[in-house]
């Protein structure tokens, strides 16, 4: 039995090896030297080429080598048969958590504002917008938004969290599917860690952004087509949103004539929030590797119906 590891534009070999430091038994392929395609029968793979899993008749089960499962979920090769499992790692969480109170802080104490100053050559002071002005809502109480909330809660920030259901965490006032517009009104820094729907493609629109209380931040670490790019940019234009700063785009890298670079109350990092560790990583796909030969559910599997 074979182990296929398919990230195009990735270094896998670090992976490969602390794969085989934990079995050295194990028989890997990194695509696309593969040697026997029957032999394969679980795939770690990450915006892999289309189509391209389905030329493997034994595959059994495919790990994301992120928190994101899109690119398996769009795969109109993989049968329903196939199981698929996301990529969380402690790391994962903790650097998700990190980088957004980071921008939570810049927003907070105008750190970009001074950073272009600076490039200029130009004194003047910003007032420090209070932490108590500052009410953080999360998109998504998964794992990701449970360790971004835990954190901010954390350095006293008061936190609201909304989810298909309500949730009952400490220190987090909990909003349902349904109370969506009372989650906003009371919101004014937003953060989405949502998974990509069907029904939260495009919820960052101009009509949820002037939902928000007064003055409104937009943080994204979910996904780029969570976002109505052209709605964030009217609203930032017109005030509705004093800013945002943005990990994830819908067409990565994002292009050099996009007109997110010319807009200064437009932060922009290129996809780095978050960064999956191999030694981590190799741990959980060894697992979930076994899992699947033993027909057993794997650790962070993914129901394929609500696509998360």
């Amino acid at each position: 039995m074979s182990l296929l590891l398919i990230a195009p534009n990735r270094d896998l070999n670090q992976l490969s090896e602390e794969l085989q430091n934990i079995d050295p038994n194990l028989e890997i392929d990194i695509w696309p030297k593969v040697k026997n395609k029957d032999r394969v029968t679980f795939a770690v793979a990450w915006n892999h080429p289309k189509n391209v899993l389905g030329n493997y008749s034994n595959l059994k089960a495919v790990s994301s080598l992120g928190a994101g499962v899109n690119h398996l979920l769009n795969d109109e090769s993989l049968s329903e048969e196939i199981n698929f499992a996301r990529l969380i790692t402690p790391s994962l969480k903790s650097e998700m958590a990190e980088y957004v109170l980071q921008a939570v802080l810049a927003y907070r104490q105008h750190t970009t504002r001074y950073t272009d100053q600076k490039r200029e050559a130009f004194w003047d002071k910003h007032k420090l917008i209070p932490k108590e002005d500052s009410v953080v809502g999360i998109l998504g109480l998964g794992e990701m938004g449970l360790s971004i909330a835990e954190l901010l809660i954390l350095n006293g920030y008061k936190v609201n969290g909304w989810s298909r259901s309500k949730k009952d965490v400490e220190g987090i006032t909990s909003f349902s599917e349904n109370e969506l517009g009372d989650f906003l009104n009371s919101s004014n820094i937003l953060i989405c860690a949502l998974p990509l729907t069907d029904n939260t493609h495009g919820i960052l629109d101009l009509e949820l952004f002037k939902k928000l209380k007064k003055p409104g931040y937009l943080i994204n670490v979910g996904r780029g087509q969570h976002l109505i790019e052209e709605d964030l940019i009217y609203a930032i234009d017109t005030g509705v949103l004093a800013g945002a700063w943005l990990d994830v785009f819908e067409e990565e890298p994002l292009p050099s004539n996009h007109l997110f670079w010319n807009r200064p109350k437009i932060m922009i990092t290129p996809h780095i929030a978050a960064v999956t560790d191999p030694k981590e990583a190799a741990e959980q796909i060894i697992e979930n590797y076994k899992r699947s030969l033993s027909g057993m559910e794997m650790v962070n599997s993914v129901d394929r119906k609500k696509g998360y």
